[in-house]
């Protein structure tokens, strides 16, 4: 993918006038580089700043780091902040610790080489192939198509390599993942091997013996709460270098005790290959594609507890499937009420009764579901709530002058803006259509190179411009239907309200903002552009 459009500039920057040789530190790792010590970010920096060392006319401007991007794409954030600054005339020499590292593009790397650096007046640097433009009868500078060229198929190779090594270790039983699962750890002489981790590996076991013993994953997680084991992300913030970023949470869920009981990892298997890259998307694999290896590490519980706590867990489900189905009536207050005293989000419980009408109440789940004493708690029936937010809706309702709009101009601007982008798509399926065909006419000799760097530079700025438009015209149109639609529905719920005060969903969503309930029934009402309301509940 070629860099993103830049407007060409009305006239050249002015250049800088002192004496200093104003320099940008280019460096760039990649899954190509396979990670090795040479050209990984710390040693590529040490060597530029190496360089320079007893070069004191170079002043570096910035240094601009692109971490696990391909050399085969210049659509890189930080190459192209790069030629931002180099446009405004902040940098006049760009250093590199090889050419690989500029990229593995033959034809566009050698684009910013003899075309875009010599225009802009910039000197180029690439320390391990001793090669500088500012003496240019270095006979190295003759090889530099070929070095592209080796670059370029180096990339295709080593990618393809890549995957095939990471499908035989997995073939072979090698732990591949970056992280150990929860209970275990890294063998220290050996990072693609597993070994027992006696501080978290205790509480694997406690999870998997409450789940043979029939215990529920909702009442583990609050049990795990109350012991304060330590959780996942918890551990691995504490015990990774790399992870000090990683969003963590103090408190067990469901969630994270489900996937331990369903992991196979804890029996000694390594099982693998659950997902896969498919372009730049990350997808989920099919069951029969994972790759099994039995008995690779020690384990952390047997496989008939790991059974027996998945055949507990599966007739628990088909109880729950079995049973009649009841559907609960519609949660109109969802995502809008919260404790006053936790600030969680209120959870809506019913309560059946065999002669008389199901009634429902909203209170806290923090002593349920986190630990005991976490929250004072909230326990009120919805009755109330609707009484409540119904009389303080009628005053919002009433009080405001809610007309219908005339749609007839937003109609016409939609018309078009629908007419404007099937001429724009199609624009761009002919742009793209030519910018994919720049490359064979090159090398069937159709074009030269010095006219593919020509129309690729102008059909590339034509596309992005393009896409910008499709992007904005897009986005209107799917705004002016949200607007439709939202006036519809809220035409038609103020109607309802005003006739028979029937509150829906649609109109707590439109006008308020968030509700809050503490443990003695006071509601606090905050509606959307407009000021809190307090009500306490007789």
């Amino acid at each position: 993918m070629a860099r993103k459009s830049r407007k060409p500039a009305a006239e050249t920057p002015v250049q800088r006038t002192d004496v200093f040789i104003h320099t940008a530190l280019y460096i760039r790792l990649s899954v190509e580089d396979n990670h090795g010590h040479g050209n990984s970010l710390e040693n590529q920096k040490l060597i530029l700043e190496d360089y320079i060392a007893d070069k004191p006319e170079f002043k570096v401007y910035d240094t601009y780091i692109d971490n696990g991007i391909s050399g085969r794409s210049f659509d890189r954030p930080d190459f192209q902040r790069m030629l931002s600054d180099i446009d405004a005339g902040n940098v006049n020499c760009v250093i590199v610790k090889d050419l690989s590292r500029l990229g593995r593009n033959a034809i566009d790397t050698g684009y910013y080489l003899e075309q875009y650096f010599t225009k802009k007046n910039i000197r180029f640097i690439s320390v391990s192939d001793g090669y500088d433009t500012s003496n240019p009868s270095y006979i190295n500078g003759i090889m530099l198509p070929l070095k592209n060229m080796v670059n370029e198929a180096y990339a295709l190779d080593i990618g393809r390599k890549i995957r095939a090594q990471a499908h035989q270790a997995m073939l072979d039983g090698d732990f591949i993942g970056a992280r150990a699962p929860f209970g275990y750890k890294k063998d220290p002489n050996d990072c693609h091997r597993l070994i027992i981790d006696e501080e978290t590996a205790p509480i694997v076991r406690q999870i998997f013996e409450w789940s043979e013993a029939g215990i529920g994953v909702n009442k583990i997680s609050v049990m795990l709460n109350e012991m304060n084991a330590v959780t996942s992300s918890i551990h691995k913030r504490a015990t990774t270098e790399q992870d000090k970023n990683y969003k963590q949470s103090r408190y067990w869920n469901t969630f994270t005790v489900t996937r331990i009981l369903d992991s196979d990892v804890y029996t000694g298997d390594m099982v693998q290959g659950k997902s896969k890259v498919v372009g730049r998307r990350q997808i989920d694999t099919n069951p029969d594609e994972y790759i099994t290896v039995c008995g690779t590490h020690e384990p952390i519980v047997s496989r008939e507890m790991f059974e027996k706590s998945k055949e507990i867990r599966k007739a628990v489900r088909e109880q729950y499937k079995e049973r009649e189905i009841d559907h609960y009536t519609e949660n109109i207050f969802k995502g809008k009420i919260f404790c006053a005293h936790c600030g969680r989000p209120l959870h809506r419980q019913r309560a059946k009764r065999k002669t008389m009408a199901d009634i429902y109440r909203i209170h806290c789940l923090a002593n349920d579901r986190v630990a005991k004493g976490t929250c004072v708690g909230v326990n009120i029936d919805e009755k109330l709530l609707i009484s409540a937010i119904a009389e303080a809706l009628t005053e919002v309702v009433n009080s405001s002058v809610y007309t219908v709009p005339n749609s007839a101009p937003l109609k016409r601007r939609l018309s078009k803006l629908n007419a404007e982008l099937t001429v724009l798509q199609l624009e761009t399926d002919k742009v793209q259509t030519f910018i994919q065909g720049l490359y064979e006419n090159v090398v069937e000799g159709v074009i030269t190179e010095e006219d593919y760097y020509v129309f690729k530079s102008d059909y590339t700025e034509k596309a992005a411009a393009l896409k910008e438009d499709i992007r904005a015209k897009s986005a209107e149109i799917k705004a002016i239907d949200e607007i439709f639609q939202t006036r519809k529905r809220i035409e038609q719920s103020i109607k309802k309200f005003r006739r028979n005060k029937v509150l829906t969903a649609e109109l707590i969503q439109f006008f308020v903002k968030r509700i809050e309930i503490d443990h003695k029934g006071n509601f606090r009402f905050e509606f959307i552009n407009d000021t809190p309301a307090e009500k306490e509940v007789e």
